[in-house]
């Protein structure tokens, strides 16, 4: 398993955009816009891999007052549960603290929030609805 950051554009991101599709997307009906992915060029994209087959990956998002947002954290199907997304929040936080920052925020959907409380995520705020389906704000800090 190799953690690393991608590049926007590379063809090592045209792999995680289909990971995020078949997993996060596709299943809902939705597609990324031309305009979502373009702005993701002012992100820092995580991905795990295994030699050169994605595996899962996640998006970070610099907000005010020393925040991150994560954002589409998604392992492939039948890999969940064997320690991808660990990793991934793992390496998510220590870029984060070395990006100079102390908080990490997410909309995490209401069926992952078992698994980010085992990380030390706390829920923040009531339950809303995004992309059709419930979420909570979860926060930690660094």
């Amino acid at each position: 398993m190799a953690l690393k950051i991608i590049d926007h554009n590379s063809t090592d991101y045209a792999k995680m955009v289909e990971l995020r599709y078949n997993i996060l997307r596709k299943p809902l009906g939705l597609v990324f816009s031309k305009e979502e992915l373009d702005a993701e060029s002012n992100y820092t994209l995580i991905g795990c891999f295994d030699d050169d087959k994605i595996e899962g990956c996640c998006l970070l998002v610099n907000q005010a007052d020393k925040t991150v947002k994560l954002k589409q954290m998604a392992v492939i199907d039948g890999l969940q549960g064997k320690g991808i997304g660990r990793a991934l929040m793992n390496f998510a936080e220590n870029v984060v603290k070395d990006m100079g920052n102390n908080r990490l925020i997410m909309n995490a959907r209401k069926t992952a929030i078992g698994f980010y409380e085992k990380s030390g995520y706390n829920v923040f705020g009531e339950e809303f609805f995004e992309v059709g389906i419930p979420h909570v704000v979860m926060e930690k800090s660094l």
